[in-house]
């Protein structure tokens, strides 16, 4: 079993995999008279293929153990998939670099402040959601069309903070 200790989640860490959504280091101007700061263009989103279509979905997701023991990762090949909490949740967010198989030594974990999102690659390998301490609520922005946009790899790993 692979054995993870997640590390605070940064950008530059994180760049291999997607972007990390974060206000407090992006830059902004400010729209609607003044009163409204706009954080613009915070994650690139993906949808590849013929008739596709950015799709936002909330997910309420139920908390869970430490350690996280996993036995698969996923990815999505045809679009991205962005993770935006709504209220300051922490989660552990588990990743490969793209491509057919995982490489045991290139998977990373990582974990959110609670104010951080995540904004996975198309074809990044990925760990499905995982909240800590309570349900969650997450602003979610993927790929909406044809053709088949999940794939599962078997790999077992337990992660811990």
């Amino acid at each position: 079993m692979l054995e993870l200790k997640a590390e605070p989640l940064t950008p530059e860490a994180f760049a291999p995999f997607g972007d990390v959504i974060d206000t407090r280091t992006a830059e902004y101007f400010h729209i609607n008279a003044g009163r409204t700061r706009r954080y613009h263009d915070l994650a690139k989103v993906e949808t590849l293929g013929e008739e596709t279509r950015a799709l936002i979905s909330i997910f309420v997701s139920q908390p869970i153990s430490l350690p996280l023991e996993l036995d698969f990762l996923e990815r999505h090949p045809l679009g991205s998939q962005a993770f935006m909490p709504l209220h300051e949740e922490r989660f552990v967010v588990v990743v490969a670099p793209p491509g057919e198989t995982i490489d045991p030594d290139e998977v990373r974990a990582f974990v959110t402040d609670g104010r951080q999102g995540v904004n996975y690659r198309a074809g990044t390998w990925h760990a499905i959601q995982s909240v800590l301490e309570r349900e969650g609520e997450f602003l979610v922005v993927d790929r909406g069309g044809e053709g088949n946009n999940c794939d599962e790899h078997p790999l077992a790993l337990r992660v811990s903070l």
